[in-house]
């Protein structure tokens, strides 16, 4: 089974498992392809990370997070006269993309753990020939497109590859990226460490130096993906996966920990929402207050997840009234892609460049797309989470994985920003709790507490699928309710997949993207 939110990714990736792949390899090839078909999302220029079931029912994590460049320092966005990084352009490019290195970590996982055999000649075939050939615009393209385009369209390079005679392209027309199927090309013919130390490399940097970005040499050479303690929580028939620091898997981890603590079968819609929504304002102010790169977090996140921890926040839920929600401004875009295979391997993983587009900028030589994920530092030396040379950025993304008692394996995800583990704890628990099917625990309506894609106000935004007696019943009880569209993109591309013990797949994708679920 292939989950991912194009459906050519997910192609690319079921075409690997049927040719005898094995679930890592068929993530790199749809991994590679999605970054190609879902441009406004994704790039070898951002991040990614990794949660591997093994057939043992071993876990690794992969954390394939780039760090700020050394020249990144409070000092040199403050002498140029800024009180906080900018969010696109070059100077928003201070991270290094670390999305390449996890493929080729996970790749070598594959070849001396899991009997991989795939070359990886094949597995970046697909995005090779579609950026050469071209790729449908579809309308999630389009949308961030006209959306986007007043921040994006004076920076280097952007309207070159996106727009068609100065205007934005219709839906179904066809956008080609000559550059970036050259720069496959290249690490077909040299490997994938050539984006760190060869020819795409020294494409990168003359870039970098020629658009000023402060990313230089030293940054790509010295950055390696590395394999991570993954957090974990045993609930009641379930043991849950996520990953640790600088993302919020915690918060992720944390609502379900609560959740379960609490043990409240929820009766209807409004005491669902209203008992996440609760529950992630709790979790997301400790988030907000500790979540940095975990060497420099004053507590170990494996505090959070004792027994006595979770009692306490459970204590304080108040399931009668909404408690105040602070200013939030955490965001972000993003790819969740789900796979197992037939060998008993499941994995979960997650790409980013953390806006639309990223930073914009548009690496003349190579056509990669440099992430912003860096504008989360702070330039407030006291912040938990401030700017410093070699620092790991906070991360809003974070796949998750679930064991449960049964034999079960569950991988699922979404993009979204502070939707992520909103959503991620909805469809668990519509999945686990109240049994739906995984596509209908999907397709059911969603709400969103906080920031997300570009939106400005930190309402709670719920789609108008609920019926309207919801919406009075919550607002009569304290919360901010904003209706938004029946099927909105700001609530997320998600997607899901179960493996059952006896060989059986299920899986779901999300109606509000442009994904498919495929099984071999």
């Amino acid at each position: 089974m292939m989950i991912a939110p194009h459906h050519l990714a997910a192609k690319t990736g079921s075409e690997i498992l049927k040719e005898g792949g094995n679930a890592i390899e068929a993530m790199i090839a749809s991994a590679a392809m999605i970054s190609v078909v879902y441009p406004h999302m994704n790039s070898m220029g951002g991040d990614n990370f990794w949660l591997i079931s093994d057939k043992n029912k071993n876990v690794y994590a992969i954390d394939s997070c780039g760090p700020a460049a050394n020249n990144a320092s409070t000092e040199f966005y403050k002498n140029q006269g800024f009180n906080s990084i900018p969010s696109r352009g070059p100077l928003s490019a201070l991270t290094v993309p670390g999305a390449v290195a996890g493929w080729k970590l996970a790749y070598d996982f594959s070849i001396n753990n899991l009997e991989g055999k795939i070359p990886i000649s094949r597995l970046l075939f697909d995005a090779e020939q579609s950026a050469k050939e071209g790729i449908a615009v579809t309308n999630t393209l389009r949308n961030n497109l006209k959306s986007k385009l007043n921040q994006l369209v004076d920076i280097v390079g952007f309207k070159d590859v996106y727009l068609k005679n100065g205007k934005i392209p219709n839906v179904g027309d066809r956008l080609v990226f000559p550059k970036l199927s050259n720069t496959f090309s290249c690490l077909i013919k040299n490997g994938l460490d050539d984006f760190y130390s060869g020819e795409i490399f020294s494409n990168i940097i003359s870039d970098l130096d020629l658009l000023g970005s402060p990313l230089n040499s030293d940054d790509f050479k010295s950055y390696k993906a590395t394999f991570v303690d993954p957090l974990e929580l045993k609930i009641k028939n379930t043991k849950l996966f996520n990953l640790p620091p600088p993302t919020q898997g915690l918060a992720s981890i944390l609502i379900l920990g609560v959740l379960d603590e609490l043990s409240i079968v929820c009766k209807n819609d409004v005491e669902l929402i209203h008992l996440i929504v609760e529950i992630t304002k709790s979790v997301f102010k400790i988030r907000d207050k500790h979540i940095s790169d975990p060497r420099y977090m004053s507590i170990h996140v494996n505090e959070f997840l004792k027994k006595d921890f979770i009692k306490k926040l459970a204590k304080e839920i108040d399931f009668e009234r909404a408690a105040p929600w602070p200013d939030s401004s955490i965001g972000g875009d993003t790819v969740w892609l789900g796979a197992t295979d037939s060998y008993g391997n499941t994995i979960s993983f997650i790409q980013s460049i953390y806006w639309e587009f990223g930073s914009g900028l548009i690496l003349p030589n190579t056509g990669i797309t440099m992430q912003n994920r860096g504008i989360s530092f702070s330039l407030d030396k006291k912040s938990h989470n401030n700017l410093m040379p070699g620092k790991k950025p906070f991360h809003t993304i974070q796949p998750a994985l679930a064991h449960f008692d049964d034999g079960r394996v569950m991988s699922y995800g979404t993009m979204g920003g502070e939707g992520q583990p909103q959503t991620q704890a909805t469809i668990f628990y519509r999945y686990a709790i109240q049994n739906l099917n995984l596509q209908n625990a999907i397709n059911e309506p969603r709400w969103l507490l906080g920031k997300t894609w570009g939106e400005d106000t930190t309402s709670l935004k719920i789609e108008e699928r609920f019926s309207s007696d919801i919406f009075d019943r919550l607002r009569s009880i304290g919360h901010n309710v904003e209706k938004v569209g029946a099927y909105e993109d700001m609530m997320g591309h998600a997607g899901a997949l179960v493996s059952y013990p006896n060989g059986l797949k299920e899986g779901g994708y999300d109606l509000r993207s442009d994904g498919m679920a495929i099984g071999g």
